[in-house]
């Protein structure tokens, strides 16, 4: 690769960790193109030459967001999994971390879909899908737990806990919705194998 392409590159990835940081603690419309630019430290006519537009740049963002969250949540998994935990738990213990890390305001997926307030813009639809394949991930960590057939019944109940429990760990400023939702989500799938029985 040349040099020139590297730095391009390289220009590019500083905008998108730039933006990252500054949209998911101040907002989409809080946070201008120029600041963008400033904090970066690149010119003007390199942001443009990456992306046309603040909603390009904003819907790079939230690609990255999606791959770097991913990439930590399974980490955090991961480790609880390695000290007995199965799925479900280690998925609740992973919320609960991700409520404790530092600068947590809650799901850049939610907010960003709140602030653009258009579910047709580009940004918006990737929230979207972001949330099913977060959806998925979840199911599936609870069929881990109870078996494909309960999941398939109680995961959409599920899903609605938690994510009552990130917008109420943003509002409250706590950790503690993840252990209520936990608790609710353990009760539901006890409950719906008590039904079928």
């Amino acid at each position: 690769m040349s040099k020139t392409r590297t730095r391009k590159s390289d220009a590019r990835q500083r905008l998108i960790e730039t933006a990252e940081q500054l949209l998911y603690a101040e907002g989409i419309q809080a946070v201008g193109i120029d600041r963008i630019i400033a904090e970066a430290g690149v010119a003007k006519m390199t942001l443009y030459n990456h992306f046309p537009s603040k909603d390009d740049l904003v819907l790079a963002v939230l690609e990255f967001r999606e791959a770097k969250f991913d990439a930590m949540f399974e980490k955090w998994m991961e480790r609880h999994r390695k000290v007995g935990m199965d799925g479900l738990e280690a998925f609740f213990a992973a919320l609960k971390d991700w409520f404790k890390s530092p600068g947590f305001r809650g799901c850049m997926f939610i907010n960003s879909n709140v602030e653009l307030a258009d579910a047709e813009h580009a940004a918006s639809k990737f929230s979207a899908q972001h949330k099913e394949r977060f959806y998925e991930m979840l199911k599936q960590n609870i069929a881990e737990y109870a078996g494909t057939t309960k999941a398939d019944m109680v995961a959409p109940a599920i899903a609605l806990m938690v994510e009552g429990a990130i917008v109420t760990a943003v509002m409250q400023q706590s950790i503690e919705p993840a252990d209520v939702a936990r608790d609710a989500a353990l009760m539901l799938v006890s409950k719906s194998s008590r039904k079928r029985k």
